[in-house]
């Protein structure tokens, strides 16, 4: 037990420091150096894009490897302590659909974007910006789903179980309908910064709010 006990507190430890990493650079990408981007002399841009973004994107990427494999080392031991719950799981379900967008389309389209590989550069842009914004969409409701299953108090439905609501069941559709869109549908009101940000607040209210209604 002594032994589980450490392992759980250095997966709780590096799933956030590696978060901080991850989500700090998913920040600045989306925050600051998009609009560097958008203003930059020619030159200024170019130096960006072959020194500057490659660098970030290494630290981007593997914090979200990392961040992931810690977190899944957390989910075990919350399934072996009979404390899995809808915000855990809701959590965990946004998390990992944000990993999988890090490696599956903002980094193979970024390296496109950035002339590393050959390829239509405006197209793979695009695709891995809308990405990129669905992640900030989805960071507010991953981390109060991380944060409200654990730390709460008995006031959440379902805690301590695993009881898959109704509310759960229709969170999950949401998550799933977005994440679609990050694939295949536009930007919309994630287009600004403000727009992804208040975007990302009014869905972390609805997810909450409907879990605790159904």
């Amino acid at each position: 037990m002594e032994t589980m006990n450490v392992i759980n507190m250095l997966a709780r430890w590096g799933h956030v420091l590696f978060g901080i990493t991850w989500i700090g650079m998913l920040y600045y990408f989306n925050f600051v150096q998009g609009g560097y981007f958008k203003s930059a002399s020619p030159e200024a841009l170019k130096d960006a894009k072959a020194k500057l973004a490659p660098e970030a994107l290494w630290w981007f990427r593997w914090g979200a490897m990392f961040t992931f494999l810690t977190g899944l080392v957390l989910l075990v031991g919350v399934m072996k302590m009979n404390q899995m719950n809808p915000y855990i799981l809701m959590g965990a379900l946004m998390g990992t659909l944000m990993f999988l967008n890090v490696w599956l389309v903002i980094w193979p389209n970024q390296k496109i974007a950035l002339g590393m590989v050959e390829g239509d550069a405006a197209a793979a842009g695009a695709k891995a910006l809308l990405a990129s914004r669905t992640n900030v969409l989805f960071s507010a409701p991953m981390l109060a789903g991380m944060l409200a299953g654990p730390h709460s108090m008995g006031m959440l439905k379902g805690y301590g179980s695993v009881n898959l609501t109704t509310g759960f069941w229709i969170v999950v559709a949401i998550i799933a309908l977005l994440e679609a869109n990050a694939l295949f549908g536009k930007q919309g009101p994630m287009t600004t910064v403000k727009g992804v940000i208040t975007s990302s607040l009014v869905l972390t209210a609805v997810c909450v709010g409907v879990l605790q209604a159904l």
